[in-house]
């Protein structure tokens, strides 16, 4: 790395002004300076500067190998910006990187915000549900947006998600002379913004209780659903079973509703749920767009085990169609220490897991959940249909 071809220059607001000498030298150096319109302009390079093309493409920038290059980013390289991608498809010897502060540094020491107890998002591109598994009371939020438009439009879902109360610091060009800042609440917000921007979310005077619980079987309400849902208790006691982790992936085989992947997703994990009808998984899809993890979990219209994806699993739930076939090319399929749970609801499928459970071992549970229900002028217990579930983590091929 004593010499790479490219360097990639974090630059702020101030331009060259605020660049520290090193990133000055290598973008002095450079033949050719890649970045947006607005940050080549801000550094002055003139006819060495080169727009990234639209959509973006790395393409232009590695046919220059050899020369001498500088990609300008905005602050932080490596925070939503071009650095990982750039990063990706170069040697380690071919680059090096000079931050500046980037948006989120400056925004906190404007707030006064710790930066570690602070959830931070790009929603420059991406939707603004991704801010619902983070909305509650006392949260604090920092999303980049878009352009001017988007704080307004932010305000208002945020009043359609009934968090009108949150107080949000609009944060606009940080860092340069155009800087500013200025603070509302969602339901009173009525500011004409100008672009790049930063939102800071605070939840302080949000009332008790609101926001997505942070453990499993929340709320059937919640979700859309035909009634093909694995209820709210039953759905806690899988996601136990299933012990997601963060970063990992479930295969959830009989979709329904979506819930145990979206579930899956919130707790940090991403999800291949498979279904076979198409209206559910247009069900499915509305249920990941509305809870914000779209783009952890992928729904796929088919029937296991011919839908099952090529790649294999940390985890299988199979909440409805379990059959003799299915478990068996699950079997082959999964690499040792990936769980299998499966539930059962019919005599047939109650002894298809026995014998599996006979045969592979595991954890056999019967689950018996009843629900106080108005009975005349008093009260009874009204059960639900009695569910078998098999758990069992994969050992090595004998």
């Amino acid at each position: 790395m004593s010499d790479p071809w490219l360097t990639i220059i974090g630059i702020t607001e101030d331009g060259p002004d605020g660049l520290p000498d090193a990133s000055r030298r290598a973008l002095e150096r450079a033949q050719v300076v890649f970045g947006g319109a607005r940050h080549l302009a801000l550094a002055g390079v003139g006819a060495r500067g080169r727009e990234w093309p639209v959509p973006f493409d790395l393409a232009p920038l590695l046919a220059l190998r050899g020369r001498r290059v500088a990609a300008l980013v905005s602050g932080d390289p490596f925070w939503c910006g071009a650095g990982g991608s750039i990063a990706t498809a170069l040697e380690p010897h071919e680059w090096r990187a000079l931050p500046a502060p980037g948006v989120l540094s400056l925004a906190a020491a404007r707030l006064g915000w710790r930066l570690e107890e602070t959830v931070t998002l790009g929603l420059h591109a991406a939707p603004l549900t991704r801010l619902r598994p983070h909305l509650a009371r006392g949260c604090r939020i920092i999303a980049t947006l878009r352009d001017g438009e988007a704080p307004a439009a932010l305000a208002a879902w945020l009043v359609g998600q009934g968090a009108g109360a949150a107080r949000l610091t609009v944060l606009e060009r940080l860092g340069g002379p155009s800087e500013r800042v200025r603070t509302t609440h969602a339901d009173a917000f009525s500011l004409t913004c100008a672009a790049p921007v930063a939102v800071a979310i605070d939840g302080a005077e949000l009332p008790r209780g609101f926001g997505l619980a942070r453990v499993p079987g929340r709320a059937d309400h919640l979700f859309t659903d035909d009634g093909q849902i694995t209820k709210s208790p039953l759905r806690a006691l899988t996601l136990a079973a299933l012990a997601p982790r963060a970063g990992e992936v479930l295969w959830d085989i009989g979709g329904g509703s979506g819930s145990i992947a979206v579930e899956w997703a919130l707790a940090g994990g991403r999800a291949v749920t498979i279904e076979p009808r198409a209206d559910r998984i247009a069900r499915i899809r509305a249920n990941l767009d509305d809870f914000g993890v779209a783009h952890r979990v992928t729904a796929l219209h088919g029937a296991a085990p011919k839908a099952l994806p090529p790649d294999t699993p940390d985890a299988v739930f199979v909440g409805g169609g379990a059959s003799q076939a299915l478990l068996a090319a699950l079997w082959h399929r999964l690499p040792q220490g990936a769980r299998l749970v499966a539930n059962a609801v019919t005599l047939e499928t109650e002894a298809l897991l026995a014998r599996w459970h006979t045969a592979k071992g595991g954890r056999l549970l019967r689950i018996d959940i009843a629900e106080a229900a108005p009975l005349g002028r008093m009260r009874g217990w009204t059960p639900a249909r009695p569910i078998v579930q098999w758990s069992v983590t994969c050992a090595s091929p004998e």
